[in-house]
């Protein structure tokens, strides 16, 4: 299982149009979207978990595309990036 960085995302993104963005190149386990608190629109950034080699190909076919007029970036989690920060 891998996590997926998902970041220039458009304020008018859903759960459900990200899921499906997604599920079209494997299945999603588990998805979070961060939200504004007020509003609750999207706030540009999520994380998906997928399978392996199924977040592999997703990255590969999203990364760099165009939503809503804005660019798209899809990568790997990478938990050494967070461990030092407090």
């Amino acid at each position: 299982m891998l996590t997926l960085n998902v970041r220039g995302l458009p304020r008018s993104m859903t759960e459900t149009s990200l899921h499906a963005l997604f599920a079209a190149h494997g299945r999603v386990f588990d998805m979070r979207i961060a939200k504004d608190l007020f509003s609750g629109e999207c706030k540009g950034f999520a994380e998906l978990k997928m399978e392996g080699h199924e977040a592999r190909a997703a990255i590969a076919a999203l990364d760099g595309s165009s939503q809503a007029g804005g660019l798209m970036r899809v990568s790997l989690h990478d938990e050494r990036r967070r461990r030092g920060r407090r």
